[in-house]
């Protein structure tokens, strides 16, 4: 059965338009018309006057949710646990990411995955590998003695999901040129970070196929007059995306700024780097043998270094607005268009239109999130 939703606007490629429905059939877009068109009347109306649909929010850095974190049991369940808490602020597709760990995790993690995308779990598009080819001297919250130079058992690894698509965070001075070239033919995608590499080694990465950065200045090497570092380089190359956390604690609001001075228009993209509470009601979670306490929305151990966020996307949207001064619709572009295309979804995600997925977020006036559909299934419903 076709169905129309009528919301007050919609955010296509154009920009917000008034006056149009959108046609689902099964778990697709079938088209944007005019809210008279005879096909509307045709099918089972959805009214949703007064509010706001957008694509639905996509997030390639997701560690946990709902009181879970996918290091600790990389199964099925853990994804679909931690995937409804996050549609309930509006994430739709999602990465589970993994923490640095044994490979024997590590396989067990991609194993996981996969198995979900064959169930169909709703908003899985594949994995995000942070490390553990990483770097000690910028580790952040990581445990060092996972870390491994890889060889080609591990590469293989890395490679290994068989569905969606599998992102993989490295420190470049670690891992060669060589090794990236091999990543990205096998369908990989590289982004740098944990890393204290130099200009000249990030440089490489890029140009063996690295295709992001992870977390736009954090523990990377930074910028300074006479040693661009590793933000310099991701800063001044046009091609490479930048995930950027904007939850107020992991970078300054005017470094993001520059950031979207610096980069072309739809080369940044939010990310979360969830951890357990999101959607969930303990504010405390365990990494490791260690604690990690969440207090005031910041997450960190004992000694106050940052361990992941306690952020949601739709936090996410509403801080880019309020902080970084970019309009709604680049901040809801920043969390679906533009990580699609880093994903190289772009055919089928991130946006609302024919042939694409029926995958969207409603919002209200002050963009909280309403609504949330997955493959054109409604699986969050705000009760007031």
């Amino acid at each position: 059965m076709r169905t129309a939703l009528l919301p007050s606007r919609i955010l296509l490629e154009s920009g917000f338009v008034n006056g149009c429905a959108v046609l689902v059939e099964n778990d697709c877009i079938v088209d944007v018309v005019a809210r008279d068109d005879a096909q509307v009347a045709a099918a089972v109306r959805i009214n949703l006057d007064g509010q706001t649909l957008v694509p639905g929010f996509i997030d390639t850095q997701v560690n946990g949710g709902g009181d879970v974190l996918f290091n600790d049991a990389p199964t099925v369940q853990t994804i679909a646990r931690i995937g409804a808490a996050h549609a309930r602020f509006g994430t739709t597709g999602f990465l589970p990411t993994l923490i640095s760990d044994d490979l024997s995790v590590m396989r067990a993690a991609i194993a996981a995955t996969d198995a979900a995308i064959e169930k169909r779990v709703p908003g899985v598009l594949g994995i995000h590998l942070e490390g553990p080819f990483l770097a000690p001297e910028r580790k952040g919250i990581h445990d060092a003695s996972k870390f491994l130079v890889p060889d080609t058992g591990a590469l293989d690894s890395a490679a290994g999901l068989r569905r969606g698509r599998t992102l993989v965070t490295l420190a470049p001075e670690r891992v060669t040129p060589a090794a990236i070239r091999n990543l990205v033919a096998r369908g990989v995608i590289i982004a740098a970070g944990h890393s204290a590499a130099t200009y000249e080694q990030t440089r490489a990465a890029l140009d063996a196929g690295m295709r992001g950065f992870t977390h736009l200045y954090n523990a990377m090497s930074p910028l300074t007059g006479r040693e661009p570092g590793m933000v310099g380089a991701a800063l001044e190359d046009r091609v490479s995306w930048c995930g950027l956390i904007v939850d107020g604690f992991h970078a300054h609001a005017a470094s993001f700024r520059v950031a979207l001075a610096a980069k072309p228009r739809g080369k940044l993209f939010l990310v979360t780097d969830a951890m357990p509470p999101v959607g969930g009601e303990r504010e405390d979670f365990q990494l490791g043998d260690r604690t990690m306490y969440c207090r005031d929305g910041r997450c960190a151990d004992e000694n106050g270094t940052l361990a992941g966020s306690a952020l949601d996307m739709a936090s996410a949207v509403r801080n880019s607005v309020e902080k970084l001064g970019v309009s709604l619709e680049e901040a809801v572009r920043m969390a679906s268009t533009y990580p699609a295309e880093f994903l190289g979804l772009a055919s089928t995600h991130g946006r609302i239109a024919a042939g694409c997925a029926a995958d969207f977020v409603l919002l209200d006036e002050q963009a909280q999130v309403q609504s949330t559909w997955i493959a054109g299934r409604r699986v969050f419903f705000f009760e007031a």
